[in-house]
């Protein structure tokens, strides 16, 4: 195998959860392995600690009734009945000499002369002291007491039956650690590859996606981790860029068809000027045409620029306070004109201290937009009315005509770029208008609502949070 391939299964996280999960497991199986050892041990010792004292207390008090007599009779005793060695005796008088000695025979690799050592004899309150082997790491364990008439009385046990056990609990564990080890690695393989499932399916659906599926989701496990969490916002992700894209793609074709139109018309004026170079006049006419037209090409490339900047969070906004009836008393002189002509009545309705903090140019275009196209669909003798109103918490105007009205089917596809519904097919016009005050009204943190009235006409109302409104 390449050292690529390698390289790559050493760098996946699957190996190194595997390598952390096997680290764990067998570091915590050790350290239960030296507790238990520890348990074990001091638990042995103990006993035997316990046993080496109460034979001592049963071997002073047999000397003090019976004598030396006594002692010799209790080690052929133990002699006689017990399979395995189990104390050793000593009797030595108040100078040291050994008076009387009990060993078993396998036990004379202890260094018995340490007997007679200052620390054994000082030690003579039951304290345990322990003599080496020459032989082995087995140790003597030896408690002293004083006996009457300035006697001394030791007892003592090998430590090599607990050796025993201990070693053989250590070949256990080290018997049992293979095993143990091969158990925490296929152990933590299958967590990991468990763990990652939703990781796979993340990558797949990321690939299907490339490959251009971008109907392809994330599986969502009922598991209310992280991961879950990950493929729910994964999938609000993919869902949301599938809609930016088939925005995109529904954009460029509308656009490509708007402009099919103005630039047939522009190439057609060019070549009509370039025909008649002979009539200053009317290449004169022709030129104005085609600054019209390319008027109307550029205002539509800035307003799908601007859309486009305010739904992606770059648009520039200068927000200040502003006096909503000042900023609605100037859409209304904008567009006064065009209604007086059209037979067309306007109303407002404004609080004069309404405030709202809003940038206000972009404020200005937003209403612009709607009463142009309240005024647009609405017949002659008709009203277009606008009205504001605040609270503590948002400021709302509403443009309200009693036009024809927009169809059920029609109002959730008005936001759309270059939308136009079947009653503007007859108007000029872009079809960016409503994208736009939507997209600005998003930028603002605010939102618009619209509703088809049923005795005709609609009202578009936009609404914009604000701490500081405030009807006075």
């Amino acid at each position: 195998m390449s050292s690529g391939p390698l390289k790559r299964i050493r760098r996946t996280v699957a190996l190194r959860l595997t390598v952390w999960y096997s680290s764990i497991f067998i570091l915590s199986s050790l350290l239960l392995f030296s507790i238990a050892y520890f348990a074990l041990s001091s638990s042995l010792a103990g006993q035997d600690h316990e046993s080496i004292r109460i034979k001592l207390e049963e071997l002073l008090n047999l000397f003090e009734a019976s004598g030396l007599e006594g002692l010799r009779k209790e080690a052929g005793s133990v002699k006689k009945f017990e399979k395995s060695p189990s104390f050793f005796i000593r009797l030595a008088g108040a100078d040291g000499a050994t008076l009387f000695l009990s060993i078993p025979s396998q036990w004379s690799e202890f260094d018995l002369a340490r007997l007679d050592e200052p620390a054994l004899k000082t030690g003579a309150d039951g304290r345990i002291e322990r003599l080496p082997s020459r032989y082995n790491k087995s140790f003597l364990e030896v408690a002293t007491r004083s006996a009457p008439g300035g006697y001394i009385i030791q007892i003592g046990k090998s430590t090599e039956e607990r050796d025993a056990v201990l070693s053989h609990f250590r070949d256990v564990f080290a018997a049992v650690m293979v095993p143990l080890i091969l158990v925490g690695f296929m152990g933590g393989a299958f967590l990991g590859y468990r763990a990652l499932a939703p990781v796979r399916s993340l990558v797949a659906t990321i690939r299907s996606i490339g490959a251009g599926r971008m109907d392809a989701r994330v599986p969502v496990p009922q598991t209310g981790d992280e991961l879950e969490e990950l493929a729910r916002l994964f999938n609000a992700m993919v869902e949301k860029i599938d809609a930016l894209v088939t925005a995109m793609r529904q954009s460029l074709d509308n656009v490509a068809h708007d402009l099919r139109t103005p630039m047939t018309r522009f190439r057609g004026m060019a070549e009509l000027a370039l025909e008649r170079d002979e009539e200053p006049e009317k290449c004169r006419d022709v030129l104005a045409d085609c600054v019209e037209e390319s008027d109307r090409i550029l205002t539509m490339l800035n307003t799908l620029l601007d859309i486009s900047e305010a739904e992606t969070g770059v648009m520039k906004l200068d927000i200040r306070d502003i006096k909503v009836s000042e900023l609605i008393e100037r859409v209304v002189d904008l567009y006064g004109y065009v209604a007086e002509e059209k037979g067309i009545r306007m109303s407002v309705s404004c609080p004069e201290d309404l405030i709202a903090s809003a940038d206000d140019s972009r404020m200005a275009r937003v209403l612009a937009n709607l009463v142009d196209n309240a005024i647009k669909y609405t017949p002659t003798g008709g009203t277009v009315s606008i009205e504001a109103q605040g609270d503590n918490a948002e400021v709302k105007i509403s443009v309200r005509d009693n036009g024809t009205g927009i169809e059920q089917g029609e109002l959730p596809r008005i936001w759309d770029r270059l939308y136009r519904g079947d009653r503007s097919r007859s108007e000029k016009g872009l079809g960016l208008g409503l994208s736009l005050v939507k997209a600005v009204m998003e930028a603002h943190g605010g939102r618009v609502e619209v509703a088809s009235l049923p005795e005709g006409g609609s009202i578009f109302t936009v609404i914009l949070p604000n701490p500081k409104a405030v009807t006075k």
